[in-house]
């Protein structure tokens, strides 16, 4: 088997001496200790609730400033937030999964299920529904006209491009790469380069409203591509929606305004995230952070709108990495009802 890109990646993290910090040994905190959070480039709803996550903290905690790390993949993020070279990233119980038994992007990359074992959930959250765009005047109005356009499926070596390349196949039967052309980009970039006609179909998992999205409809039409009735009950989509945080969802009518040119809700493929730890950022540190968001929240809610979706409702949906005992001792203080799944082992 030919090793890939993603996984020669890893194996180089893996091989990566650990990042010491006073934070990690649990040394004596100084001013503004800087902390490492990794998530998906701006345009995705992952970066916006994050980035919120950091400017809150960083505002309200003087003892503590997160710096937002915006390249490169999720799975990379783990292995360096398992390894202690960063300490938040954005996981999701899929991607936790696949590490935790060396699947998927992870199955030539052996030692990562042990490495697994030092994440910690600071809390869950809707990433969105993956949005299926295309411009209004491209000729493509269902999945089976995506053979032979460029589709931008998500970063390469990505939990989303391994998502996109299912929702693809199980949907239609087409391969990547060989039925249609991967524009390999980052998410940043593909959205620049889809606003500039040079991409066909463009896939983001997102919470609607996306910023992204609504400045490219802004001045485009656009179509939203959903399930149709007749796929809901076929077997195909198995390999896209039996996996740990997927379900069906829907993106409400008319989300993007009258340059959406798809009637009615769309159906699509749901996809819970979260913001998680390395297990060894103290207790002290993670419960006032975790306080400091949700308290922080409401504010920043009312000026950006997606932000209206992160609620203490979903912070335990799908969760299958423990929490860490900083967040859950907040949402213990709160009266939430913790999960058994929620509470590690050790």
């Amino acid at each position: 088997m030919t090793t890939s890109y993603a996984t020669l990646h890893l194996k180089r993290i893996m091989t990566t001496g650990f990042l010491c910090t006073t934070l990690l040994t649990g040394g004596a905190a100084t001013a503004a200790e800087n902390l490492r959070m990794s998530t998906l480039g701006p345009g995705t709803s992952p970066y916006i609730v994050m980035n919120t996550f950091a400017t809150i903290v960083n505002d309200r905690l003087d003892d503590y400033d997160i710096q937002v790390n915006a390249t490169g993949a999720a799975t990379r993020h783990a292995v360096e937030t398992a390894q202690g070279r960063s300490h938040f990233f954005m996981s999701s119980p899929n991607l936790f999964h696949m590490m935790a038994t060396e699947t998927g992007p992870y199955s030539d990359a052996q030692g990562v299920g042990a490495l697994s074992e030092n994440l910690r959930t600071v809390f869950n959250f809707p990433m969105g529904f993956y949005h299926v765009v295309t411009f209004a005047d491209s000729g493509i109005e269902s999945f089976d006209d995506i053979q032979d356009k460029k589709v931008f499926l998500g970063p390469p070596g990505g939990a989303a491009y391994q998502t996109t390349r299912l929702y693809i196949e199980g949907m239609t039967g087409l391969q990547h790469n060989e039925d249609y052309d991967v524009v390999a980009l980052g998410w940043d970039a593909a959205a620049q380069s889809f606003q500039d006609g040079h991409i066909d179909v463009y896939f983001n998992p997102t919470l609607p409203p996306s910023p992204a999205i609504s400045q490219i409809a802004l001045t485009n039409r656009i179509r939203l591509l959903g399930i149709p009735d007749d796929k809901l009950d076929d077997p195909a989509m198995g390999p896209v929606l039996e996996r740990p945080g997927f379900r069906l969802g829907t993106i409400p009518a008319g989300a993007y305004g009258d340059n959406q040119v798809t009637e009615g809700d769309i159906r699509t493929v749901g996809v819970t995230v979260g913001l998680v730890a390395n297990k060894d950022v103290p207790e002290e540190a993670v419960y006032r952070m975790t306080k400091a968001f949700w308290e922080g929240l409401d504010a920043r809610s009312a000026q950006i709108p997606v932000l209206r979706n992160i609620t203490l409702d979903d912070v335990f949906v799908d969760i299958n990495t423990p929490l860490h005992p900083g967040a859950e001792r907040y949402y213990r203080e709160i009266g939430l009802e913790i999960p058994e799944e929620a509470l590690a082992s050790d």
